[in-house]
Parts: C-alpha cells; sequence; structure tokens
C-alpha cells in the first residue's frame, strides 16, 4: 500500500510542473500597423479581417491597431512604439515599413516580426505575401470577356513590381479569353486618396475604356464606373455594395488562414522565420462572386482556369510572353521564376501605359 501511495505522489509532483506551466504560460499580444484606414473596404480592411481572426483565438491576451501609418519615421515609431510595449508578434502591412521593422528587429531578438509585401527578413523577421496576381489574371478573363471596347482601364498606384505584376497578369488572362483587347495604365501615385484615384478612373473612361480596375484601397474607381454605366472589378474585398450596377467581381485576399496559422506556430514552437508567398492552393487569395451580369459561361471558364492554378496544371506566367516593345521576356516552355516576378519591371505586351 505504502509502496503505491509514494507511486501516486510522484506522479503527482511530476505532473504539477507540466500543468502549472500551461496555467500559467504567457498570453500573446499581437499587433498591426497599416498604410490606410480600415473602414476604406480595401487592403487594410482585408488585413483587419485577419486580425479579429486572431483574436478569437486561445492564447491570444489581445490584439490592437494603428491605422493610415505613413511609410518611413511614422511607421518605424509606431513599430518601436508595440515593440517597447511588449508585443510578442507585429504584422506591418506595406511595402514602406521594411526598413524600419527590420531596424527594429535586431533590437527586439525575442519579438517576432512580420512584414507584407517586402523581401528582406532577419532571424525573428519574415516576409510574407500572397500570389495576387493569380487572382489578376482571373479578373482580367471576366473583363475581357464583358468588354465591348477592348479598352480595359486600370488605375495603378505606385510603379513597383507588386502593381507592375499585377497589371500583367490582369492583362494576360484579359487576353487569354479576348486577343483584341487592351489595358490602359494610369498611375495615381496614392494607396489612398478616394478624390485622386476617382479622377484617374474618369480620365480612363473620358478615352472609351468600359471596364475598370484598380490597385489602390479606396472603392472609388468602382464608384466612377457605376456612374457611367460600364462594368468594374474591384481590389482586396467585394466591393460590389459600391457599385452593384458594375462590379463584375474582386480579387480579393483572405488572411484569416495565414494569420492562424502562423500565430498557432509560434505558440507551439515551430515557427521558422523565412519568406512566404502562398497562393490561390491555400486560400490567400481568390474572386468574390461574380455580379448578376456575368454569363454561366464566363464563370464556368474562369472557374475552370481557377482549378487549374491551384493544382498548379496552369502558370500565369509561363512563355513565350512579350514586353510591349515585341521582344521575348520569357521564352516558350519557360515559366518566370519567383526572383523574376518579385523584380518585374516591363509591361505585357497589349498594356498601353509605361512603368514609372
Amino acid at each position: 500500500m505504502r509502496k503505491i501511495w509514494y507511486l501516486c505522489l510522484m506522479l503527482a509532483l511530476m505532473a504539477a510542473p507540466a500543468f502549472g506551466s500551461v496555467a500559467h504560460a504567457k498570453d500573446m499580444k499581437v499587433g498591426f500597423v497599416y498604410v490606410s484606414p480600415i473602414g476604406d473596404a480595401g487592403y487594410s480592411y482585408a488585413h483587419d479581417l485577419g486580425r479579429q481572426a486572431i483574436a478569437k483565438m486561445p492564447g491570444i491576451s489581445g490584439t490592437s491597431y494603428v491605422e493610415s501609418v505613413k511609410e518611413g519615421a511614422d511607421a518605424e515609431r509606431v513599430i518601436l512604439n508595440m515593440a517597447r510595449k511588449g508585443y510578442d508578434v507585429i504584422f506591418a502591412t506595406s511595402f514602406g515599413y521594411m526598413d524600419p521593422m527590420l531596424k527594429i528587429s535586431k533590437k527586439f531578438p525575442k519579438t517576432q516580426f512580420m512584414h507584407c509585401s517586402g523581401y528582406k527578413t532577419s532571424s525573428n523577421m519574415s516576409a510574407y505575401f500572397g500570389r495576387m496576381y493569380q487572382a489578376r489574371y482571373l479578373a482580367g478573363m471576366v473583363a475581357g470577356s464583358m468588354t465591348k471596347s477592348n479598352k480595359l482601364g486600370y488605375v495603378g498606384a505606385f510603379p513597383i513590381p507588386e502593381v507592375i505584376r499585377g497589371i500583367n497578369a490582369f492583362t494576360l488572362g484579359a487576353q487569354a479569353v479576348n486577343p483584341k483587347a487592351e489595358v490602359r495604365v494610369v498611375w495615381s501615385k496614392t494607396w489612398y486618396d478616394p478624390a485622386t484615384e476617382k479622377e484617374a478612373a474618369k480620365s480612363l473612361l473620358d478615352i472609351g475604356c468600359d471596364v475598370i480596375t484598380q490597385h489602390q484601397d479606396s472603392p472609388a474607381p468602382q464608384e466612377a464606373a457605376q456612374e457611367r454605366g460600364v462594368y468594374s472589378i474591384g481590389y482586396n474585398s467585394d466591393m460590389s455594395s459600391f457599385a452593384p450596377d458594375a462590379h463584375l467581381t474582386s480579387a480579393v485576399w483572405n488572411w484569416t488562414p495565414f494569420y492562424e496559422e502562423v500565430i498557432t506556430k509560434i505558440q507551439n514552437g515551430t515557427w521558422k522565420a523565412g519568406s512566404y508567398w502562398p497562393g490561390l492552393e491555400e486560400n490567400i487569395i481568390g474572386l468574390a462572386p461574380f455580379g448578376k451580369m456575368v454569363p454561366q459561361d464566363v464563370r464556368d471558364t474562369v472557374n475552370a482556369r481557377k482549378a487549374e492554378i491551384a493544382k498548379g496544371a496552369h502558370h500565369v506566367f509561363a512563355g513565350p510572353i512579350y514586353d510591349q516593345n515585341g521582344k521575348e521576356v520569357i521564352p516558350a516552355g519557360k515559366v518566370a521564376t519567383d526572383k523574376e516576378l518579385l523584380s518585374m519591371s516591363w509591361f505585357v505586351k497589349g498594356v498601353v501605359g509605361t512603368t514609372r
């Protein structure tokens, strides 16, 4: 009997530290830095949906965010403030936050830093993005199918590889179903400026574009299309509520599965800092529901191509692909590498505009 009692006592003592460690485990604080307002129905809004999902996860003591943070010195101040306040994970969601975050990451080695859309990393700073060009290609297929003028308008933010890559993918998608389609580009040099972006969209409508899309956070180009009675394709999130009679679909972000995976792995100690670029196969990007005006045959064609891309049977940037001047940039039989995609600085044939 005494032997049994002693064995039970030892088992209890051995178990006590384990139970104690769970009960007193440090809950994580997670911070987000946004370049635009979360109410813009755009890029920051999409990220914030992911933040809200994280807030409901076990082991999270709280999440917070700072919106409309300018790239540069302002971003450094906000990220540093979060690190000093003991945030365990900090997500910075704009390209211009990269260098400030890298600098700060070296001063806070116990914090995990996550930078969206950049390429620099450190032992505790990861770079992540999604293969949005895949959804852009699909959206281009819709636009190419629905245009009557064969002129598609694209309001671009800044001439950086991310935006150029999206314009090229959109153009290739349009040409896949309509070889006569061309894409006219106007640069707004903004991420979020509804008035400027709406005027840029109007300038494209004035030259005969009958489908408008954009790479900015506001739904202003959608509204311009609605007012003119032509079609539009949104970005970041489903923008149909802003242009119900114009909206064909949107190329959308779904950050929730990625953010939940990151937090889970950090919690269980399996997260490894690095570069991450998931796509359709992981449901990080996709299309919003089609508008009622999109015919069933167009939907079927686009959904079939979506399935091919998701399983790796079709590559958006597979040769032969030619630039604006007719030069073969990606030869037949070749697929652009990630390095080539991440540094893309040229337009494909069919784009009317300059990369500056």
